[in-house]
């Protein structure tokens, strides 16, 4: 999406006021016909396919280990002799530092590429789920999730960016849904193996850590046999040979670090009111998904008074609802808008919200697979949303950065739900303490669905004209690569294309850059 501040370090007063005139306006739905879904995937071809998956098969197992300590805060209390909310600083602490491994790693993705940026995250998955499960007392517990957290937060931009940056326009949309219920996918299995191996172990909640540590060995092998991305390839090669127009001599490494360096400097520059406001906008997102999933099994094992196997029905059910919204309302945002999509979402997901909470039977089945309908829904288009917002130098670091700064945010969103739900103390149960967990998850997630309808509200996205632009360049890259032109070939051509629009006239060059619809 092109920005651009007439005021040099701001919008121009005059930019600020069109844009807010046209708030409603810009929600009008694109110029798109609705695609059979099906047309739509038979579009990709098989490096597309595999590059998809690896990428969703990786950002499925983060979700998974993620998702261990939240489906064993009271067993995990138990063993250790404290409080839930004690072990809840397990999942505060783990999104606290997700921003740091976002910072750090997708910085190294967007300069060297995302492939073995994304198998060292996979190894510290490895060490550190076998860690976990090792922890002796809850501060080495912590201490292990806090380094989890820095390996989790390094996978996100460069999975994401590996799935969708080869994909035909018109996909992007669907599987960038199907791509973030990776995430629900991850818990949904993590809630299965929770109900086969804690219950039924002699380690119990261990033994699932244990078990989280293998899946990664295949996921590193997978991503090992594939290459980098067609875009990042053609992408390097762009500005490589632009340094060397430049230059008029071969780029060196210390050369093409330092145009990397220039580019990112400038985008910093031209976007960072942007950035700030994607991180405010993340934040809400963020807390809609860990409020309402976090501390779930807890309400339905300690004040609903379910055992392990309705809460396993209910979490599974509930995270195949979110599957189901995730790619639908993904699918569907390309031809209606990502905005107007995702404000759809929030107007249902805040309406059956008391449905999700007040029952206490397992009637929660259906109330769950509704609500988590429309938690997945919101989130399908935000990969493919975020990756459309950010310039494409740095586009990693911005997809994850962004992205984990705002679980930074919200990394308390489970503890402040723990915490005040203490507050609310219920009739003890055969010594058991009770608390009312449920208000505490209703009165946060009805502030949360409204947070998050005005900021979609208030933000940009891409408007008709440079969606057709961005589809062309992606349809031309892909349509040059299967006639047989190397990838660096095409981003050199690119990059002569650009040196002759930069040598046009200014009366030749297009007026109307601002685009912030």
């Amino acid at each position: 999406m092109r920005n651009h501040m007439a005021a040099g370090w701001f919008y121009s007063p005059q930019q600020v006021q069109r844009y807010l005139a046209t708030r409603a306006e810009s929600l009008k739905p694109p110029r798109t016909k609705l695609r059979d879904p099906i047309r739509v995937l038979r579009d990709l071809d098989r490096h597309q396919w595999l590059m998809f998956s690896v990428g969703f098969v990786g950002w499925t197992w983060d979700s998974f280990d993620f998702s261990t300590v939240s489906l064993c805060v009271t067993e995990i209390a138990a063993e250790f002799n404290t409080t839930n909310s004690a072990v809840s600083w397990g999942i505060t602490i783990t999104l606290m530092l997700r921003s740091v491994g976002a910072l750090v790693f997708g910085s190294l993705a967007d300069r060297y590429g995302g492939k073995w940026i994304m198998i060292i995250n996979l190894f510290l998955f490895i060490v550190l789920e076998l860690a976990s499960g090792f922890a002796r007392s809850l501060p080495q517990f912590l201490g292990v999730r806090a380094l989890y957290g820095i390996a989790m937060g390094g996978l996100y931009g460069p999975a994401a960016a590996t799935a969708l940056e080869d994909l035909p326009y018109d996909a992007r949309g669907l599987l960038s849904g199907l791509f973030q219920q990776g995430y629900a996918l991850g818990y949904v299995l993590a809630a299965v193996f929770y109900r086969a191996l804690v219950p039924t172990t002699t380690y119990g909640w261990r033994s699932l850590f244990w078990f989280g540590a293998a899946p990664p060995i295949f996921i590193i092998a997978f991503r090992w046999w594939l290459p980098e991305t067609n875009a990042s390839q053609v992408m390097k090669a762009e500005r490589e040979s632009t340094m060397a127009q430049r230059l008029g001599t071969e780029v060196n490494a210390i050369a093409s670090t330092r145009a990397w360096m220039k580019d990112v400097q400038a985008s910093l520059r031209e976007n960072w009111f942007l950035f700030i406001y994607m991180i405010v906008l993340m934040t809400g997102f963020n807390s809609c998904s860990h409020g309402s999933t976090d501390l779930y099994p807890t309400f339905l094992k300690n004040q609903v008074e379910l055992g392990p196997t309705e809460t396993t029905v209910i979490t599974v059910v509930g995270q195949i609802g979110a599957l189901l919204g995730g790619v639908t309302v993904g699918y569907v945002s390309t031809f209606f808008g990502r905005r107007l999509s995702m404000i759809f979402c929030c107007f249902i997901g805040g309406a059956i919200l008391p449905a999700y909470i007040f029952p206490r039977t397992l009637s929660l089945i259906a109330s769950a697979f509704f609500l988590q309908f429309f938690v997945g829904g919101v989130w399908g288009p935000i990969p493919i949303h975020l990756s459309e917002l950010s310039p494409p130098v740095l586009r990693s670091t911005a997809v994850g950065l962004t992205y984990q700064l705002g679980n930074l945010a919200s990394s308390a969103a489970a503890t402040i739900e723990a915490t005040i739900g203490e507050r609310f103390p219920l009739p003890p149960k055969n010594g058991l303490k009770r608390y009312d967990y449920g208000k505490v998850i209703a009165i946060f997630m009805a502030a949360v669905w409204v947070y998050m309808l005005v900021f979609l509200f208030l933000g940009p996205e891409m408007t008709q004209e440079e969606r057709t632009e961005y589809a062309a360049t992606a349809d031309q890259i892909e349509k040059m690569r299967k006639d047989g032109v190397n990838l660096a070939t095409i981003g050199a051509e690119r990059a002569k294309l650009a040196t002759l629009g930069d040598e046009l006239p200014e009366s030749e060059k297009p007026s109307d850059v601002e685009h912030i619809e």
